[in-house]
């Protein structure tokens, strides 16, 4: 009698590597998103028709490229691998949670077969409510410049029961609490 080896339903996909991207990603996914959009998004009842296709603000950040993208259908904050130490290969569909000088953001693992893998963090989705792209770029200027900065200075407490004590833990950033702060609601 043969032994068999058991194996799962359902396996996690296999884990693609991602290859370093040198140059700016901004062209490669904007051209990407476009032939999407044309090809299978844009008779899609979700979509905003008032927005277009847009990397906006790609710039490395610890040596991988972090940048927002703006489509018809969602703002999200993508990751692609530069070859610096914020990237990790996982399986997509996993989420992995990165520390930026905003705090921590979770963002989840894709893996195209044109773009190849990527990581994203939704910042709006549907965008139905932004009415053109002149809102869509401003949302994902704020949102970059959120992400890339530090919260503000914790306040420290004078009182005689707690002289000079600052709260050393930082508390993870909700997606709730950096949209809010994204939009101007703080």
């Amino acid at each position: 009698m043969s032994e068999r080896v058991r194996q799962p339903a359902l396996a996690p996909p296999p884990i693609r590597p991602a290859q370093a991207r040198e140059a700016e990603p901004g062209a490669f996914l904007e051209a990407h998103y476009r032939h999407v959009w044309m090809t299978r998004m844009h008779d899609m009842p979700f979509v905003n028709p008032a927005l277009g296709v847009e990397a906006v603000g790609f710039r490395h950040h610890e040596g991988d490229w972090l940048g927002v993208m703006i489509t018809p259908w969602f703002l999200n904050l993508f990751l692609i691998y530069g070859g610096g130490k914020l990237w990790g290969d996982i399986p997509a569909g996993e989420r992995r949670y990165l520390n930026l000088p905003c705090g921590t953001l979770q963002f989840l693992a894709d893996d195209d077969p044109d773009l190849g893998p990527y990581q994203y963090c939704p910042l709006i989705a549907p965008v139905s409510d932004l009415p053109d792209m002149a809102t869509a770029r401003q949302a994902a200027h704020q949102a970059l410049v959120t992400v890339l900065s530090p919260p503000p200075e914790t306040l420290v407490d004078s009182s005689p029961e707690s002289p000079g004590a600052v709260d050393e833990k930082p508390k993870p950033v909700s997606r709730r609490g950096f949209l809010s702060t994204l939009v101007g609601r703080r």
